[in-house]
C-alpha cells in the first residue's frame, strides 16, 4: 500500500533530506533545464528584474543549492516550486539543475507552489488571494479546510478573498506596492464607490499610513449633520407669511435654514410691482 502524499506541511514533507537521498535516488537527479516547463498555475506572477539579477549572480557563483520540485509530464517535467531559481538558471546559462520529482495532481501542484511562496513571503496579497480562490474552486475546499492546509487562520483567508472584490485598478495598486494589505483591507470594507475612490487617492497621493487612512474613512462615512429647516408648513413661519400677505396684499413665502433664509414676494403685473416697491420704500 502506498503512503498518502503529505500535503499542507510545507516542502519539507515532500523533499527528502540528505539521509533519504541514498534510499530514494530516483527522486533526485540533475535535469536538463530545457526539459522543464513553467507551471501554468504558478501563484507568483511578478518576478522583478532586480531580484532575478541578484539570483543570477548567485547562481553563476554557487550554482542551484536547493532542488527544484517538478512533476513528470509526457514531454518532460513541469515546475511545482522553484520558478525563480529555474529562470535564474536559464539566464545564467546552466544546462542542468537539481530537481526532485513528485507525482501530484494539478490542484496538489498549485497547493505546493502556494505553500512555498507563502513560506518565502514571495507573493503579494492579490497573487495569494487568486491562488487561494483557484485552489478552493479546484478542490471544493472551504475557507476552514484551506486555512488548515496552508497553516493560516480562517480570518486571514477570508480577508484575502475579500480583496478580489476590489476594483481592478485598486488591485493593481496592491500588486505594484502602492497600497499595503492593511490599506487594501480598509478599502474593501467601503461599499460606496465614490468614497472608496477618494480614500484610495488620498492614501496614494498623501502617503497616508493605515491609521491615518482609517481616520479619513470614518470622516467619509459619517453623514453630514442636517440643517434645521423651517418650512412654510411650520406654524410660526405660516403665521408670519399670512401677516405679510395681508399687509402687502400679495402672495408671500418665507424659507428659512438655520438663521438664514428668504422672503419671496409675488407680483403679477407691472402695476403690482410698482405698488410693492412704493410700499416697501
Amino acid at each position: 500500500m502506498t503512503k498518502r502524499k503529505a500535503l499542507g506541511k510545507g516542502l519539507s514533507a515532500l523533499i527528502p533530506d540528505g539521509h533519504d537521498l541514498d534510499e530514494k535516488e530516483e527522486l533526485f537527479f540533475l535535469c536538463p533545464v530545457a526539459a522543464i516547463e513553467a507551471n501554468p498555475n504558478q501563484p507568483r506572477q511578478r518576478f522583478p528584474a532586480s531580484e532575478l539579477e541578484e539570483m543570477v549572480a548567485s547562481v553563476r557563483e554557487k550554482g542551484i543549492l536547493t532542488p527544484l520540485l517538478v512533476n513528470k509530464t509526457e514531454s518532460g517535467y513541469q515546475l511545482i516550486a522553484g520558478e525563480r531559481r529555474w529562470r535564474a538558471a536559464q539566464m545564467a546559462g546552466l544546462e542542468r539543475v537539481p530537481v526532485v520529482v513528485r507525482d501530484v495532481s494539478p490542484s496538489e501542484s498549485l497547493e505546493l507552489a502556494l505553500i512555498e511562496n507563502i513560506q518565502r513571503k514571495d507573493l503579494n496579497p492579490i497573487e495569494e488571494a487568486l491562488a487561494c480562490r483557484k485552489l478552493m474552486e479546484d478542490t471544493g475546499s472551504t475557507q476552514e479546510i484551506l486555512s488548515q492546509r496552508l497553516g493560516k487562520n480562517r480570518s486571514t483567508i477570508a480577508n484575502l478573498l475579500r480583496l478580489l472584490k476590489l476594483p481592478t485598478a485598486i488591485q493593481q495598486d496592491v500588486i505594484d506596492d502602492r497600497l499595503t494589505m492593511g490599506h487594501a483591507r480598509l478599502l474593501a470594507g467601503i461599499t460606496e464607490n465614490d468614497q472608496q475612490r477618494v480614500l484610495r487617492d488620498a492614501i496614494v497621493n498623501k502617503e497616508l499610513s493605515v491609521r491615518q487612512a482609517e481616520a479619513l474613512a470614518r470622516k467619509l462615512k459619517k453623514p453630514p449633520t442636517p440643517k434645521k429647516v423651517l418650512s412654510k408648513d411650520d406654524p410660526y413661519i405660516r403665521s408670519l407669511s399670512d401677516n405679510l400677505k395681508r399687509s402687502l396684499g400679495t402672495k408671500v413665502e418665507i424659507k428659512k435654514e438655520g438663521k438664514r433664509g428668504q422672503i419671496l414676494l409675488y407680483f403679477y403685473s407691472d402695476d403690482e410691482l410698482d405698488r410693492l416697491v412704493e410700499f416697501l420704500t
